[in-house]
């Protein structure tokens, strides 16, 4: 099975080449990796103590961020290496402030790319955040002899460790994980089932991630001047079916305001003209008294998780197909109701929210805009649903607090 799996990867990598040359996203993926390994050489010695975090993308680096704040705190001289799989997590983060003495791509997995990058640090801690998992990588790791941990850990049914063919998956995670850390009791039992069995249920470090959302200053420019004495229905990480529903609950409710932040800025030139009246936030300044437009579009980065702080409904994308619902309990931390589609396998913390009425799931945005126009004008239920959404999130445990425990013992 190794033999196919080497030769998957190498299919992989050349597949990756080839959609390289017709899709922008892939090629920065590529030409990306491409710097990883100089990147490496020139920050880390052999010598170097290194807690590795590795994630997927943006939502998996959000998940594993507090985990890995607290090791940096707890061991002050490691250094600290994070590796993206996805261009979108790594522009994005790039960019920020953080505490990475190296963000870059992951190598491809390749037994020898991977021995290359692997040798030139010594790691002491690794910790890949869900589910990404790379078989060679982890195999390279064990040999050096670093502590390997799974984050948030979730197993779902379809997974090939599930399959007729999953054994060998199986048992290369025996073999090269020493903890797994789950957010579900189900999760747990999926992992049990196959004989992972060094495991434990510590919940979601999103819960915590959030928590410190909630409590740091969330003040954005002009915000409360332009929602005012009105109600605000927040749409973030907005697809076309979410702004689908902007237009219509515009028609519905000639009273409150919209704030949209598309998932794609490249998306901003399509709102204006699905909102011709809508003002751009990049275009506000002091000289604006009274604003004249019920639609704001934010075309700016990094703002959204403060903009969560000023709604009153929150209609979060990626639910309503199956891109992947984004993150909502941004939205339900700061006790806002969450409404969202239908596609959300791999997020169990929707059907949580569903189940204690902090969030409300449709099939189609049509059932979603209906709900919304009757939720702004029902106060006693609008009050239920943001105490229910705010108690959801403050009664998690403290996932992180239980990792490192475990972690550092």
């Amino acid at each position: 099975m190794a033999f196919l799996y080497n030769i998957f990867i190498n299919l992989f990598i050349f597949g990756m080449k080839v959609f390289s040359l017709f899709n922008d996203k892939t090629k920065k993926g590529v030409e990306g990796r491409k710097e990883s390994l100089q990147k490496i050489k020139s920050a880390f010695s052999k010598s170097d103590k290194v807690i590795w975090m590795h994630a997927a993308s943006l939502g998996e680096y959000e998940q594993g961020l507090p985990v890995l704040e607290q090791l940096k705190e707890k061991l002050p001289t490691h250094k600290i290496l994070v590796t993206f799989f996805s261009p979108s997590g790594y522009e994005n983060v790039i960019k920020k402030k953080n505490i990475a003495d190296v963000i870059c791509y992951l190598p491809f997995d390749k037994e020898s790319s991977v021995k290359e990058f692997v040798s030139q640090f010594s790691v002491d801690l690794f910790f890949t955040v869900k589910y990404d998992y790379w078989y060679n990588l982890l195999a390279e790791l064990k040999k050096q002899g670093a502590k390997t941990y799974v984050i948030s850990a979730l197993f779902y049914d379809g997974q090939s460790f599930f399959t007729s063919y999953g054994k060998w998956f199986v048992k290369q995670l025996q073999k090269n994980i020493d903890w797994f850390f789950h957010q579900t009791e189900m999760s747990y039992a999926l992992a049990k089932s196959v004989g992972l069995t060094k495991s434990s249920v510590t919940g979601d470090t999103r819960f915590d991630r959030v928590k410190q959302l909630r409590d740091r200053n969330n003040h954005v420019d002009f915000i409360k001047d332009f929602i005012g004495e009105d109600k605000a229905v927040v749409f973030g990480s907005s697809w076309q079916a979410e702004e689908k529903i902007a237009g219509e609950v515009l028609l519905g409710n000639p009273y409150d305001k919209l704030i949209i932040a598309p998932h794609d800025l490249k998306r901003v030139q399509y709102l204006k003209q699905i909102f011709p009246d809508a003002i751009l936030y990049s275009e506000i300044d002091e000289s604006v008294k009274k604003f004249q437009s019920r639609v704001l579009i934010i075309d700016s980065i990094g703002l959204l998780s403060k903009l969560y702080s000023y709604a009153d409904i929150a209609v979060v994308g990626g639910g309503f197909h199956d891109a992947g619902l984004h993150n909502i309990l941004e939205a339900a931390t700061f006790g806002v109701p969450v409404i969202f589609g239908n596609h959300y396998r791999k997020n169990p913390e929707a059907d949580e929210l569903i189940a204690i009425d902090g969030g409300r799931s449709f099939e189609n945005a049509g059932l979603a805009t209906d709900f919304i126009l009757f939720l702004i004008n029902n106060e006693e239920m609008l009050e239920e649903m943001s105490k229910n959404a705010a108690k959801f999130v403050i009664e998690k445990p403290n996932s992180t607090e239980l990792i490192l425990k475990k972690i550092l013992s």
